[in-house]
């Protein structure tokens, strides 16, 4: 563990100003917004609420603050993750880090695990605490102040922290269904430089036709998309059903039962994981770090 803090720190050191972008930045043009611009509702939809507008004013709010931060954060983290192998060569960092006492598998993958995971969890974090406040402008705009501290808290608090509880745990199932697109483009990147996005692409184009065409299996696409199905059903699986919200009663249910359909919800995400398609898609994720880790070993390829 004492070798594997000092590389979260360089993350934190090297990526902090922009993830304070990512984070603060939307949270905090939200506000300013929704403090001087005009917040014009029509008729039908005030009526269709009536009182319990205030309520779902809030919660849309901090869903929706919660899910932009937190999709700009893993957006920007997949994407400084396919060039992370290669990072170091510009300046020929590489033979410092190289040197020092840690393995090439933790050099490696604490730094995935960092963007991929932390990263975006504790955006998600960030950008639930920033719609709580982006709820207190909105509502307070529309319905006055005291209709925001009239709202169901109680009921709100423990909705919001339950949802994202439920993203929390299910962005470490999403990250290994994702294993395997991820570190192959990384290894692609590793070995073709910026060339490695057009490899990736020619190659698995030309392969799925190929398949499609001569095999009569598009085996490629078929899996490529089973993966990305299953990395959003493991955040959000949806098979609990939805909430319809019509007057004032039914949102105090809809926040009640919250907690536990992100529990159930939850409890099918993880039944999703007993799949033939995430054992062999684990497999090829480990067969490509282990070509990575080989690639790091023999000099990154000379640093160049």
């Amino acid at each position: 563990m004492n070798r594997i803090l000092p590389l979260m720190q360089r993350e934190w050191l090297q990526h902090r100003f922009g993830w304070t972008l990512l984070t603060l930045l939307p949270l905090l043009l939200a506000l300013l917004l929704t403090s001087v611009s005009t917040i014009q509702l029509d008729d039908d939809t005030v009526a269709s609420a009536g009182v319990a507008l205030p309520a779902l004013l809030g919660m849309i709010a901090i869903a929706g603050s919660t899910a932009v931060v937190f999709l700009l954060m893993w957006t920007g983290s997949l994407i400084i993750v396919s060039g992370l192998a290669r990072r170091d060569h510009a300046d020929r960092s590489i033979e410092f880090w190289l040197s020092l006492p840690v393995s090439h598998s933790a050099s490696l993958g604490t730094p995935m695990f960092v963007h991929l995971v932390l990263a975006p969890a504790a955006a998600l974090l960030i950008g639930l605490v920033g719609g709580y406040a982006l709820s207190f402008v909105l509502v307070g705009r529309v319905a006055g102040v005291g209709a925001w501290l009239d709202l169901p808290w109680s009921q709100i608090i423990p909705g919001s922290l339950a949802v994202a509880l439920r993203l929390l745990a299910g962005l470490p199932l999403a990250t290994l269904w994702l294993a395997p697109l991820v570190l192959l483009v990384v290894l692609m990147t590793a070995w073709f430089r910026r060339w490695g996005w057009v490899v990736l692409a020619v190659g698995l184009g030309l392969g799925g036709v190929l398949l499609k065409r001569v095999f009569g299996q598009p085996f490629i696409n078929e899996v490529t998309v089973q993966l990305l199905h299953h990395a959003r059903m493991a955040m959000v699986n949806g098979r609990q059903g939805g909430f319809n919200v019509d007057n004032a009663s039914q949102s105090r249910q809809m926040l009640e039962a919250i907690p536990g359909w992100a529990l159930h919800d939850f409890g099918a995400a993880l039944r999703d994981l007993a799949s033939p398609l995430l054992a062999g898609g684990l497999l090829f994720a480990a067969g490509c770090f282990a070509l990575l880790v080989l690639w790091r070993q023999r000099g990154a390829g000379g640093a160049g």
